[in-house]
C-alpha cells in the first residue's frame, strides 16, 4: 500500500511539474521582441541528441549550450534546435516554450 501511495504521489508531482511548464505564457509582444533579439544576436543552431524531443517539459542535456535571453521581463535562456527558438528554464534546463520559425 505504501509503495502504491508513493507511486501515486510521484506521478502527481511529475504532472504538476509538467503543468507548471505548460502554463508559461509568452505574449505576442514578448514573442516579437524575442524573435527580434534572436535575429539580432544569431547563434549556431544545434542538433538535439538522439532521443531528445523538442517539446515543453523536456529537460535538455548539459551538452547543449544555452544562451541568455536579454529581453525585458523574460528570465529564460534559449537555443536554436531544428530551426525553432526554444526557451529554457536555466536552473532545470526544461523547455518552457517553443517558437516556430
Amino acid at each position: 500500500m505504501k509503495a502504491k501511495l508513493s507511486a501515486t504521489v510521484a506521478s502527481l508531482m511529475l504532472l504538476a511539474g509538467t503543468a507548471a511548464a505548460q502554463d508559461i505564457v509568452i505574449s505576442p509582444e514578448q514573442e516579437t521582441v524575442i524573435r527580434e533579439y534572436v535575429i539580432a544576436n544569431p547563434v549556431e543552431p544545434v542538433q538535439p541528441p538522439p532521443g531528445v524531443s523538442i517539446e515543453v517539459g523536456t529537460a535538455l542535456p548539459d551538452t547543449i549550450q544555452l544562451r541568455p535571453l536579454e529581453v525585458p521581463d523574460v528570465t529564460y535562456h534559449y537555443v536554436i534546435l531544428e530551426g525553432r527558438t526554444v526557451l529554457v528554464e536555466p536552473q532545470t534546463r526544461e523547455i518552457v516554450y517553443v517558437i516556430e520559425q
